[in-house]
């Protein structure tokens, strides 16, 4: 149990100079205190807003139910200058307390514990959850690290407070959590602000994705641990199943056991348009950033999502994977190359794949070129159409998950050997798809790199000042850099390396429309005149 610190009473001024002026400021260690003397009581408090800084002794005091109460002028925040509770606005008022002897006033300035301030930090962080206050987030994790914490404990509490609110499990704020903790890890040295982005960021998502949603509570029990039977309760959507083996996983062998039956059930069939595959490596990332105490919620959200995962294999784009699985012998000889798949749909990208099924390394390499080659050759106005029906709306981002799913490919088949034939089928039924959205003829020498490990030091810092207000966007402009960075790193002179880095720096320099006002209304009066 922590002990109370030693109070540390400084005498402030005489009582007859601020009973003439009715307030005044004093200094002392560093602090800016406001005293107020009002109705023969002495006050102290923090003369900084905690919202915003502005100057407590310029605000207005005035008696509310009792208590005395002080307004900051700037943005209308009121406390109570007897507890400092937030009677209108966010964070509290640090309140000193005072005393008057021998004519003198005195104020006690010792911090409270450490670790007082840290919990104190975090709830008020969790608080901040309720309305999505993003500033209200960064005050409180820069309190927290002041404190001495470790500002990945804002992380990990963020998880435990929201995994049970996704609705269908992992979101891409789980996703996009581990490469801003990489991004943090690099360049937090820099300065302070550098350091604080990333978890004020990974936090502020997850809040979002949580935000004004109830609680979807995970079904209770622990089942004795069976990979097989994991996989078998999540093909057949038992969820509590499911839930129960991820809970005697984590109890049991522990929750790195987890990592195969999961990615054999994410590649099972093409699913969630590759989420699931990458949901599987970034979960796994996080959890070895953070430690083992959120491996039971971040693979509790994992199976849920696995469970609800949608089947595109079953749709008509996509429904001969599942032939193409079954024939796959991993026989085929045929050299294969990226130009192969660039303009082939999904069925003939699949047999195409097949001829060249003896030889997985060339095989990713030709699909890994072809998807990155489609993104450099995207045609923007896709993007922008409002012509075509539901299945053409395409944008940036399906172009993207072509690298990030096979960056997820190479990490988690490196380590189950046996799902490379699902996976590479899988990368098939990508640039099958994104065949049909791209303009071969347009000019692409202006998005050429030099030096791919230039651009991305160069590149990557930027994102700590990125402007954009969606976080499925912004964790896409952060997910796709470090996949790409990842690979070129691992093979620097693998085919794929040039188009791979133009296509990173073309994204990087477009625009990516998210509202759709034109085309939302014609599809859906399209749709509605099809209801007949």
């Amino acid at each position: 149990m922590t002990q109370n610190p030693e109070p540390h009473w400084v005498e402030a001024m005489p009582l007859a100079a601020l009973d003439a002026a009715g307030r005044k400021i004093f200094k002392a260690d560093g602090k800016q205190i406001a005293l107020f003397h009002i109705d023969g009581t002495v006050h102290a408090c923090n003369n900084r807003c905690p919202h915003e800084g502005y100057p407590l002794i310029e605000g207005t005091v005035d008696r509310a139910d009792g208590a005395c109460r002080l307004t900051c002028n700037w943005h209308n925040w009121k406390f109570d200058l007897g507890s400092g509770a937030n009677q209108v606005g966010g964070d509290r008022l640090r309140i000193y307390p005072t005393r008057v002897r021998d004519g003198a006033v005195y104020v006690d300035i010792a911090d409270p514990p450490a670790d007082e301030r840290i919990e104190t930090a975090l709830g008020n962080l969790r608080e901040s959850f309720r309305d999505h206050n993003y500033t209200r987030m960064a005050r409180e994790i820069a309190r927290l690290k002041a404190a001495g914490g470790d500002p990945l404990e804002a992380v990990r509490r963020a998880v435990l407070w929201t995994h049970d609110r996704f609705e269908w499990g992992t979101t891409h704020a789980i996703a996009a959590a581990p490469d801003w903790l990489e991004l943090g890890e690099e360049h937090g040295g820099q300065d302070e602000a550098s350091a604080l982005i990333p978890v004020v960021e990974v936090v502020a998502h997850l809040a979002w994705d949580s935000l004004r949603w109830e609680q979807f509570p995970f079904a209770e029990g622990v089942s004795e641990f069976d990979a097989d039977r994991l996989v078998e309760a999540i093909e057949a959507e038992d969820e509590a199943e499911a839930l129960a083996q991820v809970r005697g996983a984590v109890a049991g062998p522990g929750w790195r056991d987890l990592d195969a039956p999961l990615t054999r059930a994410a590649l099972a069939h093409y699913q969630d348009f590759g989420h699931s595959l990458i949901y599987c490596y970034k979960t796994r990332q996080l959890v070895e950033r953070l430690g083992d105490g959120v491996a039971e919620p971040l693979y509790l959200a994992l199976a849920r999502s696995l469970v609800n995962a949608s089947r595109e294999d079953l749709i008509p784009e996509f429904r001969a994977y599942g032939p193409a699985r079954a024939a796959w012998d991993g026989a085929g000889g045929d050299p294969v190359s990226a130009e192969d798949f660039h303009a082939l749909n999904v069925p003939r990208a699949l047999e195409r794949a097949h001829r060249s099924s003896g030889d997985r390394t060339a095989l990713f390499d030709a699909l890994f070129a072809a998807a990155a080659w489609q993104m450099l050759h995207f045609d923007t106005e896709w993007g922008t159409r409002h012509d075509r029906p539901v299945p053409d709306n395409i944008n940036w981002l399906d172009f993207t998950h072509g690298i990030t799913f096979a960056n997820a490919v190479r990490a988690q088949c490196a380590r189950h050997e046996d799902l490379w034939p699902d996976a590479l089928l899988q990368m098939a039924c990508f640039t099958g798809r994104n065949a049909a959205y791209v303009d071969a003829q347009q000019d692409s020498g202006k998005w050429r790199v030099e030096d791919p490990e230039a651009f991305f030091e160069d590149l990557l810092p930027g994102l700590f000042d990125h402007a954009e207000p969606e976080y499925i966007v912004s964790a896409h402009m952060v997910k796709l850099p470090v996949a790409a960075r990842e690979e070129i790193r691992l093979r620097p002179g693998a085919p794929w390396v040039p188009v791979l880095a133009a296509a990173v720096n073309r994204f990087f320099h477009s625009k990516i429309k998210r509202k759709h006002v034109m085309r939302t209304a014609k599809q859906s009066l399209a749709f509605v005149a099809a209801e007949g």
